[in-house]
């Protein structure tokens, strides 16, 4: 299949593979910031077969893993309401709140539909427009025109039944957050393709300029994320900074410009919290104000609702690239997909949910 098979051809990957080991003289530590390149690196062994001296740790690229605490419980609570059609992507179920999760509010009753467009949620709001119908919007800038268009749809028609949770995320903003820590251990970014295809990748060369760091786009195959940790190696070695596209079928320079205008046009930036992060200045995405009558936690008044991560969980520190998920004293323990204490072991982005998938010891179970 174009496009698809060439990038699984064990051939050429191996020959990246001895590339990558030619040019390594040094202890090189790499982060991918997308939870989906996370998932492929782990199943397909990349992380095993590198030699020993590349590090990859895994970033906060799992929008799901990163909505913070309060919002869910602002969610479950929207969706345990009568007169509430909640919709969702369905990896947003599963993600624990203090005491439930969507699912289970589903189970006492509640109306949850897992919608796979926030525009099949708008569609929903046409066809019951006796019943308040809300879509957790959650995403980086992937998510973001999308959902953009469900809202500025509704205005447009006047559908006013129809509101939306926000919490959309940047990834620009997170990466300054890790590479201005005092203990950051990073060197070097992969670059998450998809967010690119929408942004473009301007936005990263101020932050490899400032930071003195290579940042290289890449997609999800074996051999376009051996092809991006191969040109950052190369370019680590070389004391080279700036942004690189290993991603020329699908990323720009600029982007889509279309996709841009639409995001620009109903959304504004804001600070954001991030799960297991905290606040993250200009990290986010809010509705702007001529677009704050789709705003969910306004029209149900659940903007005070707070909450308290468990103490056992250590995905702040998973999502910050400081701690390989099957380090943390919970992993495969206390925390697994079955019972988890974070969104990071139920997301299908979700560093946890991969190591425990492929890549965890046995002698933790």
């Amino acid at each position: 299949m174009k496009y698809i098979d060439e990038y699984r051809d064990p051939k050429l990957a191996r020959q990246l593979l001895q590339e990558i080991s030619s040019k390594t003289t040094l202890h090189w530590t790499i982060m991918e910031i997308c939870g989906g390149q996370t998932h492929s690196i782990l199943r397909n062994g990349i992380d095993q077969l590198l030699p020993a001296e590349i590090e990859l740790v895994h970033g906060p690229g799992c929008p799901v893993c990163v909505t913070p605490l309060e919002s869910i419980e602002r969610a479950l609570a929207i969706a345990s309401q009568n007169n509430v059609i909640f919709t969702s992507f369905g990896d947003m179920l599963r993600v624990p709140g203090n005491l439930k999760d969507l699912f289970m509010v589903r189970s006492e009753g509640g109306d949850v539909r897992i919608v796979y467009s926030p525009l099949d949620a708008l569609q929903i709001a046409r066809d019951n427009p006796s019943k308040e119908v809300v879509f957790f919007a959650v995403g980086f800038e992937t998510t973001a025109p999308a959902n953009a268009m469900a809202v500025y749809q509704a205005a447009r028609e006047g559908i006013w039944n129809f509101s939306v949770i926000v919490s959309q995320v940047l990834v620009p903003p997170a990466m300054r957050a890790i590479l201005s820590s005092p203990d950051n251990r990073v060197q070097g970014f992969l670059a998450a393709g998809h967010v690119c295809a929408v942004m473009g990748y301007s936005e990263y060369e101020p932050i490899a300029q400032e930071f003195n760091v290579p940042i290289v786009p890449t997609g999800f195959e074996p051999v376009d994320l051996l092809a991006g940790i191969l040109k950052t190696v190369e370019m680590l070695e070389e004391g080279i900074t700036g942004v690189i596209n290993r991603y020329g079928r699908v990323v720009s320079r600029e982007g889509n410009p279309a996709a841009r205008e639409i995001i620009c046009k109903v959304f504004e930036v804001i600070d954001r919290q991030w799960r297991g992060i905290g606040l993250i200045p200009s990290s986010g995405l809010g509705l702007r104000k001529e677009f704050e009558g789709f705003d969910a936690e306004k029209k149900f008044g659940v903007i005070h609702i707070t909450a308290t991560e468990s103490p056992l969980c250590m995905s702040g520190s998973v999502l910050q690239g400081k701690l390989k998920p099957d380090a943390c004293p919970a992993f495969g323990r206390e925390c697994t997909p079955a019972h988890p204490l974070g969104a990071t072991m139920v997301s299908s982005e979700g560093a946890c949910a991969a190591y425990y998938n492929y890549h965890r010891n046995v002698t933790t179970l």
